[in-house]
């Protein structure tokens, strides 16, 4: 019964991103996917698989959690960026502090508006002083290219003798997989000529996978599970996916287990979580704001974002975990004891892990105590939920001991 849920909300949840099939990209893996039997789905412009015929959504989910699965996150936007005065570009857009940042380091951030607002989130590498490799969201790719182009455009203005470069790889240049799992370190292991036990989590590695050079280890996932996203040259793109594939512990996973992995695990989805209406704080994620960039206040936001670290913000993200009833889609109301709208949720599913059904929602930070009781409005009927801790599942990173 779970398995058929999930899949039904997978698709509601991944109907949101569709766009007609005229115009959509696909990566160097789409006819590996049609012949390994993928659903193949029309998000955020890229045929992508949802699920594969071998497994369920939940299934699929479950199996990450217990071995490890091979991802194709190839329709995330890859960027290089070099140049000597490439951190203070990168600094002036972001909440990061990249120049305490190590080599080889990676760090997630969020670009943000003059009001503190998240224009998306990322994850940037810092490969030396002068050469940053940069993952953002896919349905973000115009606006952050022309948000990065524009801000260069600016930066040269402001700073004539600066070499910056900028290259953002297409699809059919770069290839990006995701193996995650408790077991994606001994697969790979197999098939990398680096010793992985020294590789921590948001470290990183240029490598040779499968025989392949060129290729980029980042250790790092979206399912809170410990794993790898392995850039790669397009063109070796099935090759190394059909090497990986061979070992027994890898499943294929799609969408669908993607998304209730990542909400198990906490972790927001740029458009409904997190948007340019929220700030980092009150998306409880004011780690992200580094302490010297609060003191040097220079970056978009500043203001807004460092007054809200001292003072607090009026609202703040929540996990919630209902007593019963429906899965709360994105919108469902959250309703004080009068009906009166207090808050809605931005994702929610049904948790294969725990068997109950999760949500993440704003609500105001007076009411956003864990343990504190709230009603959800689903179909005019309403359901009580309680605010939890998030992660919803402990996470399982390859931290670098203390």
């Amino acid at each position: 019964m779970l398995s058929s849920r999930v899949l039904n909300w997978g698709t509601r949840v991944l109907r949101r991103g569709f766009a007609s099939d005229a115009k959509a990209e696909v990566t160097a893996l789409y006819d590996f996917h049609v012949e390994n039997g993928g659903k193949m789905v029309n998000f955020g412009g890229f045929m992508l698989p949802v699920q594969y015929s071998d497994l369920g959504i939940a299934a699929s989910h479950l199996h990450t959690r217990k071995n490890a699965s091979l991802f194709d996150v190839s329709h995330m936007l890859q960027t290089e960026i070099s140049g000597s005065d490439c951190l203070a570009y990168m600094e002036s857009l972001c909440t990061a502090d990249l120049k305490t940042l190590p080599p080889n380091t990676s760090t997630l951030t969020v670009f943000t508006n003059e009001k503190g607002g998240v224009l998306d989130d990322l994850i940037i590498t810092k490969i030396s002083d002068d050469h940053l490799y940069v993952v953002s969201n896919a349905a973000m790719k115009k606006q952050d290219q022309q948000h990065l182009l524009k801000a260069l455009d600016n930066h040269k203005k402001s700073n004539p003798n600066s070499n910056i470069k900028m290259k953002f790889f297409e699809p059919s240049e770069r290839g990006l997989v995701a193996l995650q799992g408790p077991k994606a370190a001994e697969v790979l292991q197999k098939m990398i000529d680096v010793d992985l036990s020294k590789l921590y989590f948001m470290t990183s590695t240029e490598a040779t996978v499968c025989g392949c050079g060129a290729c980029r280890v980042t250790r790092c996932g979206y399912t809170g599970e410990d794993g790898f996203e392995i850039s790669m040259p397009a063109i070796k793109q099935v090759d190394i996916t059909r090497e990986i594939m061979k070992d027994g512990a890898v499943k294929l996973a799609g969408l669908g287990a993607r998304d209730s992995l990542r909400l198990e695990a906490g972790m927001c989805l740029y458009g409904n979580d997190l948007t340019s209406e929220t700030t980092p704080i009150e998306a409880a994620l004011t780690w992200l704001v580094a302490k010297r960039r609060r003191e040097s206040r220079d970056f978009p936001g500043a203001e807004t974002i460092v007054s809200q670290i001292k003072n607090g913000a009026s609202r703040k993200r929540v996990g919630l975990i209902a007593d019963g009833g429906p899965p709360a889609r994105h919108g469902t109301p959250i309703v004080d004891s009068n009906g009166n709208e207090i808050g809605s949720v931005t994702s929610g599913c049904p948790s294969p892990s725990l068997g109950k059904n999760i949500a993440m929602a704003y609500v105001p930070t007076d009411l956003s105590k864990n343990g504190t009781k709230h009603n959800l409005k689903i179909r005019d009927k309403i359901y009580s939920a309680v605010v939890t801790k998030m992660p919803f599942v402990p996470s399982n990173y390859y931290n670098k001991p203390k």
